[in-house]
């Protein structure tokens, strides 16, 4: 029994690695955006990305990400950083 597992995990692995990485990270990226929708934006993740992308820039306070994520939500203009 022991065995099947493990012999269906390392196809699991191959299959990830053949192809189904892509898979994963559809997945990954459908569920960041559902997770926006009910949630609302991720400050964390936008403190990563300032410090990844941005380093020079000082990021906003929790106070005005959330004021400007609300704007960008709810009003009819659209843009990006990146």
């Amino acid at each position: 029994m022991l065995k099947r597992a493990a012999q269906a995990a390392l196809a699991a692995q191959a299959a990830l690695t053949a192809g189904g990485a892509e898979l994963l990270q559809a997945g990954r990226y459908m569920a960041r955006g559902v997770r926006q929708q009910l949630v609302g934006a991720d400050y964390g993740a936008y403190l990563a990305h300032m410090a990844r992308t941005h380093p020079d820039q000082e990021p906003l306070s929790y106070e005005l990400f959330f004021r400007e994520r609300q704007e960008a939500r709810y009003s009819s203009r659209t843009g990006r950083c990146c």
